[in-house]
């Protein structure tokens, strides 16, 4: 059966108190109001182009904030959770306040400002068309060339600024015919003091742009109308390098001192790139040649690899990077072939293993512009760990490896359909499933709330150790479930005869030990900040989980195996994917993006290793639960 969860409405024109109704999960928060005939405007057809359906969630979870509800809203309305009610689908049962007509007086709960001025200062993307009315040289007596008859025409540009523009070699290729061929006009674009493009008649309107994330494990990217700041289609997939090891120390090892290798792997993600690319613009119809500027985050390796530049310094100590700068290349040099006429953005790195994500999410999440102490934890193969407050800034590098996505798991996967996500246990084992379809497997989301629930279940002991003695003291049902081989023991989590495989699924001794060093690594790297910066528990005003990944973790469980530090689940939210969100920012704003070189000058990286503690912090975090005891102590 498909899921569902209960909207309650509340606000301006809404008959009684409130008002509520019962919708499939992922369904947008403006279709579940139209369904209870709840009136909120949607002034621009529900594209995330007007602020007229905002909303506020007063109570229940909600997805994180898309670019459209940052532009619109902007940063401090949507960390208040403000939302627009055309881009906010319901994940979980919640109570949502209405906004009233605009021309209404009152609920100024609802007045986080107009968000004009954000809109102002976020579209200012770097880009610029101009509409040229330019004629090819006619006298042989005035000393001029096409180029300069084609800048002469530009308006509201000194001749200063017009004679500093430089035009790509292509353009000066196709200038002669564009030239005597745009009677009704030439469109001129610019990047940054280059002329990029130059097509005959009024092409203003087209003007785009694409964002990437390149993860370790995936990839995932948007189109964006570089205009108006709205994301017309998302685009993702696995990183195909994968193929070549799960983790950033794998692929460094593959390519190291081996120029071909590093040729593979580069390959691998330019072509993904380029895939990307023809299927965006296919999908809305948009000419590629149209895509003026691709801003690119991911971490040291991933940056390198994709510029072609050698990781296998990064590989070894002190793992320096190669270059830390900003960079701004054209894409046929990279070359990607696809974009022809886009620049490439690359956003600053910190260190050899904190990059450019991480300064895109720090972006995204405002941390560095907090009044009080806040926590970033970007969840994945290789996760990050940012704390602090507009005071200092500190990171650091959490190699979890590929466990929490599936990876190093006897029946691991990733969240797709078939996955076990959720788990619980009472008498027996119950269990949710992506899909709700026999299962084939466990995700990472299901194995955090599977050990949680094992633990709270005494089927595992706070060293991670499954129970072996006194099994006499379970139910039946969960006694029956220990099984063994050669050489292994596990917990079956469904029997064969109920999966959608021939084989039981089982954790196994070995999976909750990878579990163990995964969590340990994110936890202690939390734990190592709160160190250095001093920073209790108590004094943490909020922890933000970033990652595709985050979003489907029972927080709860999180905190229960140490995988996040003991806060009141009040505090922990989910900010869903801030380095591609930052990537948005960057692409749209060049104010922002050269916030981004700010924030990567004053944020400190802690290298972990070095500092003689962090060892034992380690050790301690990988149990789950801070007093641990032995085997030989509780019988277990």
């Amino acid at each position: 059966m498909l899921q569902t969860v209960e909207i309650t409405f509340r606000g301006f024109g809404i008959d009684g108190e409130e008002q509520r109704i019962d919708v499939p999960t992922g369904t947008p928060i403006l279709d579940a109001a139209l369904q209870a005939e709840v009136d909120i405007e949607a002034t621009c057809g529900q594209r995330g182009k007007c602020r007229s359906c905002r909303i506020k969630v007063l109570s229940g979870d909600i997805p994180p904030a898309t670019l459209q509800d940052t532009i619109q809203l902007g940063h401090d309305a949507v960390h208040e959770r403000f939302r627009l009610s055309c881009q906010t689908k319901a994940i979980a049962d919640c109570t949502i306040l209405v906004a009233p007509p605009k021309s209404e007086e009152g609920h100024q709960i609802l007045s986080a400002g107009d968000g004009n001025e954000l809109a102002d200062s976020i579209l200012d993307s770097g880009v610029d068309k101009h509409l040229v009315q330019a004629e090819a040289p006619m006298d042989e007596n005035h000393q001029t060339s096409d180029l300069e008859e084609l800048v002469a025409g530009i308006d509201g540009s000194g001749e200063e600024e017009r004679g500093n523009l430089k035009p790509t070699l292509d353009v000066l290729r196709r200038l002669p015919e564009v030239l005597r061929k745009g009677k009704d006009g030439i469109t001129l674009t610019t990047f940054l003091g280059h002329i990029v493009d130059i097509e005959p008649g009024d092409a203003r309107g087209e003007k785009y742009g694409m964002a990437f994330d390149i993860g370790t494990t995936s990839i995932v990217g948007s189109l964006v109308d570089l205009s108006s700041g709205e994301q017309l289609t998302a685009v993702s997939g696995i990183n195909p390098q994968a193929i070549h090891g799960g983790d950033l120390m794998s692929r460094i090892s593959f390519a190291q001192f081996d120029v071909k290798k590093l040729a593979t792997l580069r390959g691998r993600v330019l072509n993904a790139i380029n895939d990307f690319i023809d299927e965006a613009c296919d999908t809305t119809g948009i000419s590629p040649n149209h895509l003026y500027k691709i801003v690119i985050v991911g971490n040291t390796c991933m940056h390198h690899i994709f510029l072609g530049i050698d990781t296998s310094y990064v590989g070894l100590a002190p793992y320096a990077p190669v270059v830390r700068e900003p960079i701004v290349v054209p894409a046929r040099d990279i070359p990607l072939k696809h974009a022809s006429n886009a620049h490439v953005c690359l956003l600053p790195i910190i260190a050899g293993f904190v990059g450019a994500d991480t300064i895109a999410a720090v972006l995204a999440t405002r941390i560095y512009e907090s009044d009080v102490t806040r926590v970033m934890v970007d969840i994945g193969t290789n996760g990050e760990v940012v704390m602090g407050s507009k005071h200092r800034l500190m990171a650091c590098s959490a190699p979890a490896g590929p466990a929490l996505e599936g990876g190093q798991i006897e029946h691991g996967m990733r969240a797709a359909i078939g996955a076990i996500e959720g788990v619980t246990i009472c008498s027996d084992v119950e269990f949710n499933v992506v899909g709700d379809v026999p299962a084939v497997g466990i995700c990472g989301s299901g194995l955090i709330d599977a050990a949680a629930k094992m633990l709270d279940a005494g089927v595992l002991n706070p060293t991670g150790r499954l129970r072996h003695k006194n099994l006499e003291d379970l139910p039946e049902a969960l006694r029956k479930r220990f099984v063994s081989g050669s050489g292994w023991r596990g917990f079956c989590l469904v029997p064969s005869a109920d999966a959608g495989t021939d084989d039981d699924i089982v954790l196994t001794q070995m999976d909750i030990r990878q579990l163990q060093l995964a969590k340990g690594a994110i936890y202690a790297g939390v734990l190592m900040l709160q160190n250095v910066m001093k920073v209790a528990d108590e004094d943490i005003a909020e922890l933000m989980l970033a990652g595709g990944f985050g979003n489907y973790v029972n927080t709860e469980s999180a905190v229960r195996i140490r995988l996040l530090p003991p806060l009141s689940l009040e505090k922990i939210t989910y900010v869903g994917n801030a380095a591609h969100l930052g990537a948005e920012l960057a692409l749209l704003s060049e104010t922002e993006r050269r916030q981004a070189y700010a924030i990567a000058e004053r944020i400190e990286h802690v290298a972990l290793a070095t500092h003689p503690e962090f060892q034992d912090l380690f050790v301690d975090a990988c149990n789950f639960d801070s007093d641990a005891f032995t085997p030989s102590a509780d019988g277990n």
